[in-house]
């Protein structure tokens, strides 16, 4: 038999997947048709829910070229199948990016001429040209096409593919595309549009109905309807009726909302360059990659990804990166070494507008005109591959729902049992086979409980109410119950830990290679007119919005600190004059004005930013240099630095200020304007002076200390992950209570090869570590296997590593082996870019951390998408930014998160222990029922499902997280000892209950086979009745008797009694008394129940089918089922909350295990050690390995003496392992 074709698409991207080919077989196909009409359909229902099975069944494999469909895998963990049909394009050309002048004319068709897909027709000016055929796909918004070359299919991103160089980009293709080349284009990449279809309600319906779950329900009503059950299987009806409309309309919602934010100006007439000087007006969705368009005075919302090559703009971000302060984007680079680069839209995303961000105002001179070129459209743009992300999830890994699943695969291995049970016993006592085949079948259904999945997504619902109520907005709720699970949180420092807005602190020139002494202020008389204060005024991206300045919140501060005024020329102003300056600042009350010929942005890779200005009256022009002042002394000439440089920067590092230095430069008095709109970054940002140092204050927020004091208390670790310096971040971090005073601090300062040396790592102490540091140091781990006295000993020798993005870099690449070792402990992360700060929390996950990231949004996007919760602090009420989006401008969303995420997860076990013990409780009912060939009756299975458990399920739900958070966190198992414990133990208490209460009945004096003339409260009267009327016939499906009667009570009684057991308060939620929708749900029922059972009600009874019984036997099913309750509450209390529970918090402090483990006594430590050893034993913990892969390398840091390396020792990169050196 053939194989398919197997190649790999997006390799080493996040959406790589394996991709087969399969044509259709005649004889496959006639097979399937037999087998869905033998089976009634339930195959095709099969092969809908199992795409690979329906390919394989239905195709035979063939070669990638010649498929007709494709099986496509994804090769992540998750390994999901999709399938896709192969269609057929006709164009002209092959590449989009060719040129339709050098095609040949004579291009040989490709495929197959037979092919039964769908052709696009061709414009009627490429019908000269003979066509080729294109085979492509279409797969989550993304269109992949058929190259001859590699023999595999490929996606076209935009104009990135033709890998331009800056310089060529701004030359070669600033003048726009022919009508011709535009429509050519446009038959690859298709309509510029984010197209988020709302589907039809009916084919919602459809999807939804075809749900596993559905078909089932359906299947059990038709059982049901053919039982007589007509009433309860109509209820069942109506339940699945209004659980289907209430999912169809939050489907709806959610897609509307998406729907709306994604088209909210995404169709706009634009201003398009059609080569030479044309200029024509055109519908934002006719956009291709490639075309020029004219950015309009009062701005507009971008429809696209472009790159300014004329002109600048001030852009608003917020949609995409949940950051409200204005950027600057200026026009791309073309000179020198920029130049010669290779655009490429995040390195140069300064100079890119984004799609879907709002362009406030632009700048330009002597009437040129804003130009950008579109390198992305649709669902290619940054905007468009956020919104694919939120269209097409990725599962949610979470382990919960996996045992989810398990558990429901043993309970019907369970209704199997009771299956087989029930034919035998039938075929035993002759029932007839259709009666037979209905009860058998009967027993199934009973296993999945016709609420189970509304039940179980009402506490995700309520807790996502519950966080809207507090300002914390979520786009993905799924990911709430994963929030319960957080062992480890990223904090970004500016903006999150400490407040946005920095204070002047001072100002400390350097003259002559030399610190002047520091000064408090920069507007003093005697300092305008230095170099000095003219570099704040003037090296910043401030721009004047209806008449106020806005941008960067440092930038803002820096120049208010200075007294200048700032004025923007107009555009009269700006065509009248050639080489006016766009900015102007001058101080107060002087003629002195200051123009801002040139501004190269801040680049957070670069860690800088400069400006070209000119001084009215000067011929020479200027050059002054921002930035991080370790880049910017080593841009200087060093008999400008001064020599205590370092000293006096780690002095005021050491306290926590930001620190800013600042550089100037004199330019060659022949630059002319337009030699400087070509010159270099490079070239300009050398041979700079250093005028000194700007120290800013960064306060902590009021609320950080606490949050974070919470969090440690709570065995979550804390990170602070920033682009500040290092020795700020590690003052803020000792500030903030992220590393407490006793810690040590080791910076891992790693250097990348160079000539013949290796890479190393030295490993500095910022404190002096001699006094405290023996010979024999070990990794302080708080595991559940060490004593509570190794525990605080190891903690007197606690320490926390601190690492810089270079570091990271190099550590990553030469030292993979040390990367898991030091994240262990690592809690500092200075100067980290970006993407360096998603490729952070990759790892950590990597190593089975549950890691939540919270950021301003701005440059955390990636690492917020990437972490299993990310929170973004913004005043939006959300964003594609982050699957959360808190509306507090503190991390005390945090902790609430958490709480509410941990209270979510209990629900969600509570609910399922109950959902299942209702099934097994119900099916231990009609497995003792059957043995007398009776059952519960229609109207009983009504009472029990709408009366009890609906109510009881979603009122349970409601309980909402507990105050604080407690040091141990939520079990994400199912299938752990202690769950599964509980549920086994009040499974064996009800089945003791149920079969002691239908055995004592039959043993009653006064029990009789039940006929309609029984009366057992009359128990004489009773006797002569059934003497004179022993043939009367019994009623034909038995449902009244006295088995029934007792049984329907002490059920009931039970479906309470664990509905109270499982609805578990502290520690992770409100106790069950506060959740008053549910305690009166549980009075008014026990309440009825009692009522009805203690003092009858003729009505009821008839209603219910249940008979009358004397009242000694009443009193002794009320002692039944009081001593039910009493032992089902004890064993939970006892078993589970006391003895079992120690070892959940015990596994759940090595496994939440962080650098700041709390001294607070824990559940734990009040047991016996006999006994915690007794258990340890019995559930086979003694020698169990760690479950989660940082646990396990904890374990082992353990016993490694050579573990943390010793102060000044380099550690230096080798092939087979990293040898470290002997201390300086």
């Amino acid at each position: 038999m053939r194989t398919s074709e197997m190649k790999i698409l997006n390799r080493g991207l996040e959406n790589e997947m394996e991709v087969r080919g399969y044509r259709p077989c005649l004889w496959k196909m006639i097979l399937v048709g037999v087998g869905a009409v033998c089976s009634g359909g339930l195959l095709l229902l099969l092969l809908y829910w199992l795409p690979e099975w329906a390919v394989k069944g239905t195709c035979k494999p063939t070669s990638l070229k010649d498929a007709h469909t494709l099986l496509l895998r994804t090769t992540d963990e998750f390994r999901q199948w999709f399938r896709a049909r192969v269609h057929v394009l006709l164009a002209p050309g092959k590449n989009p990016f060719s040129s339709l002048e050098l095609q040949s004319t004579a291009q040989l068709l490709n495929g197959d001429s037979d092919h039964s897909t769908t052709h696009e027709d061709l414009h009627g000016k490429f019908s000269h040209r003979l066509p080729a055929k294109i085979h492509y796909f279409t797969h989550h918004s993304t269109k992949y096409f058929w190259n001859d070359a590699t023999q595999n299919f490929e996606t076209f991103k935009g104009l990135e593919d033709m890998n331009l160089s800056c310089a060529a980009l701004r030359s070669e293709h600033s003048s726009g595309l022919s009508k011709t080349l535009q429509e050519y284009r446009g038959l690859f990449f298709g309509e510029n549009e984010i197209a988020v279809r709302v589907p039809s309600l009916f084919k919602l319906l459809i999807k939804e109905v075809l749900n596993p779950f559905y078909i089932f329900q359906l299947f059990s009503v038709i059982l049901w309807s053919a039982d007589d059950y007509y009433y309860y299987a109509s209820a069942i009806v109506l339940m699945s009726v209004i659980s289907i409309a209430t999912s169809l309309y939050t489907i709806k919602k959610q897609y509307m909302m998406l729907h709306d934010m994604v088209a909210a100006h995404s169709v706009v007439r634009v201003s398009v360059c059609r080569g030479n000087k044309d200029i024509e007006q055109a519908m934002s969705t006719e956009l291709v990659p490639g075309d020029v368009v004219i950015i309009p005075a009062n701005g507009l919302i971008m429809p696209c990804d472009a790159v300014l090559v004329h002109g600048t703009c001030i852009v608003n971000e917020s949609m995409l990166t949940g950051e409200s302060v204005p950027v600057t984007k200026t026009g791309l680079p073309s000179s020198a070494e920029e130049g010669v680069k290779t655009y490429d839209i995040e390195e140069h995303k300064r100079h890119t507008l984004f799609c879907g961000t709002h362009v406030i105002q632009t700048r330009f001179y002597a009437g040129e005109l804003v130009k950008a070129v579109v390198v992305r459209t649709g669902f290619s743009t940054e905007k468009g591959q956020l919104v694919r992300s939120i269209l097409y999830p990725k599962p949610t890994d979470f382990k919960l729902y996996r045992d989810a699943y398990l558990f429901l695969l043993c309970l019907v291995g369970v209704a199997g049992i009771g299956f087989i049970y029930t034919i035998v016993l039938s075929v035993m006592n002759k029932v007839p086979a259709h009666t037979i085949i209905v009860e058998s079948l009967d027993i199934i259904t009973i296993t999945v409980p016709p609420a189970l999945p509304a039940a179980m997504t009402a506490g995700i619902v309520y807790a996502q109410r519950r966080l809207k109520r507090v300002g914390i907005f979520c786009i993905s709720p799924q990911r709430i119950n994963m929030c319960g699970q957080l062992n480890l949180v990223c904090f970004d420092k500016t903006g999150t830990l400490t407040e946005d807005g920095l204070d002047l602190w001072g100002i400390q020139r350097a003259e002559n290679g030399c610190f002047s002494p520091p000064e408090s202020q920069a507007a003093k008389a005697n300092l305008v007119n230095t170099v000095f204060v003219a570099c704040m005024a003037t090296c910043h991206s401030l721009t004047k919005i209806q008449g106020e300045l806005s941008g960067d919140p440092l930038d803002l501060k820096m120049f208010c600190a200075t007294g200048w005024v700032l004025e923007e020329a107009t555009e009269e102003e700006t065509a009248l004059h050639n080489p006016i300056m766009p900015t102007v600042v001058r101080p107060p009350n002087q003629s002195c004005e200051i123009g801002i010929v040139r501004q190269f942005p801040f680049s957070s890779t670069l860690q800088r930013m400069s400006v070209v200005v000119r001084k009215l009256g000067e011929k020479h022009m200027d050059a002054y240099l921002k930035g991080a002042p370790e880049i910017v002394a080593g841009l200087c000439k060093p008999h400008t630095v001064p020599q205590n440089f370092t000293e006096i920067l780690e002095t005021y590092t050491r306290q926590g200020f930001r620190v800013i230095a600042l550089a100037c430069r004199q330019l060659e008095s022949k630059l002319s304007w337009h030699k400087v709109q070509n010159l270099s970054r490079d070239l300009l940002e050398t041979n700079m002076e250093f005028l000194g140092l700007i120290i800013m204050q960064n306060k902590i927020k009021q609320e950080t200390a606490g949050v974070l004091l919470d969090l440690r208390q709570a065995n979550i670790r804390t990170l602070m992950v920033t682009g500040d310096n290092m020795l700020t971040a590690i003052s803020v971090a000792r500030d903030c209570g992220m590393i407490r005073p006793h810690e040590r601090v080791v910076i891992a300062d790693a250097v990348p090869p160079k000539d013949l040396s290796p890479a190393s790592i030295t490993w500095c102490y910022t404190e002096n570590p001699a006094q405290n540091i023996k010979d024999n140091q070990t990794v302080e781990v708080n595991l559940g296997e060490a004593a509570l006295d190794d525990q605080l000993t190891q903690q007197d020798q606690g320490y926390h590593f601190a690492v810089s993005g270079r570091a990271f870099t190099v550590i990553t690449e030469h030292f993979p082996q040390l990367v898991h070792k030091l994240l262990l402990r690592a809690t500092v992360f200075a100067r980290m870019a970006p993407d360096q700060k998603t490729q952070l929390v990759e790892v950590l996950q990597s190593i089975d951390y549950t890691v939540g990231m919270c950021g301003d949004g701005a440059n955390d996007c990636g690492a917020l998408k990437r972490a299993h919760s990310g929170i973004s602090l913004s005043e939006l009420e959300a964003s594609v930014a982050s699957p959360f989006t808190s509306s507090s401008s503190n991390i005390s969303c945090v902790p609430n998160l958490i709480r509410e995420g941990r209270a979510a997860l209990i629900t969600s076990f509570c609910v399922f222990k109950f959902m299942a013990l209702y099934s097994i409780i119900q099916y231990l009912s009609v497995t003792l029922l059957y043995s007398i060939l009776s059952n519960l009756g229609d109207f009983q299975f009504l009472f029990i499902d709408i009366a009890i458990i609906l109510i009881i399920a979603f009122t349970m739900s409601l309980n909402p997280g507990w105050k604080k958070l407690v040091c141990c966190s939520p079990p994400s198992s199912l299938i752990s000892g202690p769950l599964l414990c509980s549920v086994l133990t009040q499974i064996l208490t009800c089945m003791i209950f149920q079969v002691l209460a239908f055995l004592l009945v039959r043993e009653q004096s006064w029990y009789e086979t039940w006929t309609p003339q029984s009366d057992a409260c009359n128990v004489s009267s009773s006797s002569n009745a059934h003497s004179l009327n022993v043939t009367t016939p019994p009623h034909p499906k038995n449902i009244k008797n006295y088995e029934n009667t007792t049984l329907f009570y002490v059920s009931s009684f039970q479906y309470l009694a664990v509905a109270i057991v499982f609805s578990k308060g502290k520690p992770f939620r409100q106790p069950s008394y506060k959740n008053w929708p549910f305690m009166l749900s549980c009075v008014g029922l026990y309440a009825f129940l009692f009522f009805i059972m203690m003092h009858p009600v003729p009505a009821i009874d008839n209603f219910l089918e249940i008979v009358c019984v004397p009242h000694d036997w009443r009193t002794t099913l009320l002692i039944i089922v009081v001593l039910n309750a009493a032992v089902s509450f004890i064993l939970e209390i006892l078993i589970l909350d006391v003895i079992l529970w120690g070892l959940v918090v015990r596994d759940s402090q090595g496994l939440n295990w962080t650098t700041n483990s709390p001294t607070t006594n824990t559940p734990q430590t009040a047991h016996d050690r006999w006994g915690s050893a007794l258990l340890s034993w019995l559930f086979c913990q003694r020698k169990k390995p760690p479950r989660v892969k940082y646990m396990h390398l904890a374990l082992k840091l353990q016993d490694d003496t050579d573990w943390p390396p010793r102060p000044s020792s380099i550690t230096y990169a080798s092939t087979p392992q990293s040898s470290t050196s002997a201390p300086l």
